[in-house]
């Protein structure tokens, strides 16, 4: 939105680099712990658990490490819309309403901003092969393909969608 003919500078959100660490951190210590399973491997379960908590865990950790190695925004609004670390570019007229989202699991709260999308098949086609396939498991659980995990922004949800707002100040934001 241009304010008094000036454009406003975008938002720009880091990671949050605290709680990156820390899930740096435990993303090791369950690679330890699968190495152990599999070094033990007293049972099939303990050996079935190392198995599959290596490379998964292993995995995040490699991913963990090279967003905190680029030191890339996690997330950018302007006024032609926004840019999330994983999820790409999203103009603000391909976005049909955000709104906040609680997953539980297992007692425990995941919070995170979905975006709803006009055209969600036209995002799929262009989105990065980790969100297209992430896409089916959000789907299963009422979720769109456009949701930003809250817990490495470094503000609360209802702080982005209010600069969501600012720049966007039609933006219709549900329950």
């Amino acid at each position: 939105m241009i304010s008094d003919g000036v454009p406003r500078s975008p938002t720009v959100y880091p990671p949050a680099k605290g709680r990156m660490w820390a899930m740096m951190a435990g993303s090791l210590v369950f690679v330890a712990l699968g190495v152990v399973f599999l070094a033990v491997h007293s049972s099939v379960k303990m050996t079935v658990a190392g198995v599959l908590a290596v490379p998964f865990f292993g995995f995040c950790s490699v991913i963990i490490a090279r967003r905190l190695l680029r030191n890339r925004p996690e997330l950018v609004l302007d006024d032609a819309g926004l840019e999330h670390v994983h999820l790409g570019r999203f103009a603000w007229d391909e976005i049909a309403a955000v709104r906040i989202r609680d997953q539980r699991v297992r007692g425990a709260s995941h919070w995170f901003i979905e975006l709803v999308l006009h055209d969600p098949d036209a995002y799929l086609a262009r989105a990065p092969r980790l969100v297209r396939g992430a896409a089916s498991m959000n789907a299963r659980v009422g979720f769109g393909p456009a949701n930003m995990a809250v817990n490495t922004l470094p503000v609360p949800p209802a702080a982005v969608l209010d600069a969501m707002r600012r720049h966007c100040p039609g933006l219709v934001v549900q329950g």
